[in-house]
């Protein structure tokens, strides 16, 4: 039975590089998505969550994955992901995955808010100082 290698890339550096993987599970915006070895090739937004993967020497194993990207090309799959971690308890993992990764998203959101507030405002200024030019 052919098997998948799958690969978890941070922006700085290569996270997990596993080989001989029987099926991957990962959550998408619309709900879990798995992978199989035979599966046609495809490409998947990925929301924070966890991600698990099944070998024959080391089980079932879980991440927990920031939002990325997976790609399946024939027998390689490629996560791309901007933070991840490792962890043997599914518990600790999901709430790390609520702290820590969705967190950050409320912080740049409001990051965003606030740069969105003050383009807003300088964009009044200058409408205005081309209002009073002749």
């Amino acid at each position: 039975m052919p098997l998948m290698t799958l690969k978890v890339l941070l922006p700085f550096e290569i996270f997990a590089e596993e080989t001989d993987v029987a099926s991957i599970v990962v959550e998408t915006p619309q709900g879990s998505f798995g992978l199989l070895p035979q599966r046609l090739d495809c490409v998947a937004a990925l929301v924070p969550g966890i991600l698990s993967f099944e070998t024959a020497t080391q089980g079932e194993v879980f991440l927990a994955l920031d939002e990325g990207v997976l790609v399946k090309t024939g027998a390689a799959v490629v996560v791309s992901a901007r933070r991840a971690l490792r962890g043997g308890d599914l518990s600790r993992l999901r709430e790390a995955v609520e702290q820590e990764f969705l967190a950050l998203d409320e912080h740049e959101q409001a990051t965003r808010a606030a740069m969105a507030r003050l383009e807003t405002g300088f964009l009044q200024r200058f409408a205005s100082l081309r209002e009073l030019s002749p």
